[in-house]
């Protein structure tokens, strides 16, 4: 996304905005291993939520995963 810098004196410059990506390593049970994933906090709340599996498998199905 991009948007403006603006100043006290309202002069505007171009700024971008980016995502708060994360490296984060995850323990699958069901495989016996560990899977790195670098994802946004909010995407980490929702695997804190409902779990690295059925998480895993959600992003699978949008095609963010390919493992």
């Amino acid at each position: 996304m991009v948007g403006n810098n603006v100043s006290h004196s309202n002069r505007k410059t171009k700024r971008r905005f980016y995502p708060n990506l994360v490296k984060k390593k995850f323990y699958l049970p069901e495989q016996d291993s560990w899977v790195s994933l670098t994802i946004s906090t909010s995407a980490l709340r929702t695997v804190n939520k409902i779990g690295i599996s059925a998480a895993l498998k959600r992003a699978k199905e949008k095609g963010f995963y390919k493992g």
